[in-house]
Parts: C-alpha cells; structure tokens; sequence
C-alpha cells in the first residue's frame, strides 16, 4: 500500500531551521509530484511547495526565499528545508503526492501522518 512518512518537525525559536523528510513507498515515485502543505490550528490545509520529477518547483509566496523543496528520486524521498522560521509557520506539515498539477489539496492523491513545527518567539 501507499506509504509517506513524514520525519524532521520540532520546536524551535524564530529564525531557526528545520529540515522535514518523507519517505515514500507503494507509489511509481517518478509519475508524482510531491509536495508539502501545512494546517495550522483552526485553518485549512494549506499549499507550501511542490516539486516534479524533473526538479521544477512552485512555492507558496508566504515561504519564498525561505523554504527550498528538494527531491531525491532514487530514494523515493522529498525534502524541505525551512529557513528563518518565523511563528507563522508553526502547523503540521503533511506530505503529499498527485499526479496532476492542482495545487488544490482536494486533489491530491496520498498525504503522509503530518507532522508538527512550533516556531516560538
């Protein structure tokens, strides 16, 4: 069966890094985008990044300049690397797959567990 997890999330003070990690499995890797999205309480799930087979990305504007999206097809592995956090960021990052191009998380095929990133002040 289709598998991401998720690895990387913390707690950490503004303009801190964090790296998160999603090991995917059960999926023909190279006919997927991947992509991060995040909830913060009370909201919706939200776009943060999402990056082909070939390594062409769209980020949200919230997290340009900060955040790079990184994929490692042959481990079936996809990559965010978030700089200068800021509280805003503070959400449960999910991992996601589709096959098409929708940015729209309605659309997307596979999600992993999420996994939570605190940024305090």
């Amino acid at each position: 069966q289709v598998q991401l997890v998720e690895s990387g999330g913390g707690s950490v003070q503004v303009g801190a890094s964090l790296r998160l990690s999603c090991a995917a499995s059960g999926i023909s890797f190279r006919y997927y985008y991947m992509g991060w999205f995040r909830q913060a309480p009370g909201k919706e799930r939200a776009f943060v990044a999402r990056i082909g087979w070939s390594g062409a990305y769209v980020y949200d504007d919230s997290v340009k300049g900060r955040f790079v999206i990184s994929r490692d097809n042959a481990k079936n592995t996809v990559l965010l690397q978030m700089n200068n956090l800021k509280p805003e960021d503070t959400a449960v990052y999910y991992c996601g797959a589709t096959n098409g191009i929708s940015i729209q998380p309605a659309n997307w095929n596979y999600w992993g567990q999420g996994t939570q990133v605190t940024v305090s002040s």
